[in-house]
């Protein structure tokens, strides 16, 4: 038996009809902690970034997290990418450095 179960979500911001932005996040879940909300990517095209709405998108994601009882909100951001780093820091968030992202590529997938 296939048991496959996705949540996933896309908010998405406009102004003048176009897109300008948008957050992908997805349902997870901890063996210790619970449910969880993993915010995939926040987007802002670059002519509208500083216009608060990425502010907008993250709020609303957490907004999303509190309705659905999410016990802890998950990110990632590049070491270097100054301006989103700053960004979460206003929110007072939690930058771990406890935790060591792992992955395996398609090729090392296949490989096994």
């Amino acid at each position: 038996m296939d048991l496959e179960i996705n949540l996933s979500f896309c908010l998405v911001a406009e102004v003048d009809d176009k897109i300008v932005g948008t957050a992908i996040y997805h349902l997870k879940y901890s063996t210790w902690k619970g449910r969880g909300v993993y915010l995939d990517d926040i987007v802002v095209t670059e002519s509208m970034r500083g216009k608060k709405i990425g502010s907008k998108l993250f709020d609303a994601v957490m907004k999303d997290a509190q309705r659905l009882n999410a016990k802890q909100l998950h990110w990632q951001v590049l070491d270097w990418n100054e301006p989103a780093i700053q960004f979460y820091k206003k929110y007072n968030a939690n930058m771990d450095g406890e935790w060591i992202n792992c992955k395996l590529t398609q090729q090392q997938i296949n490989n096994f």
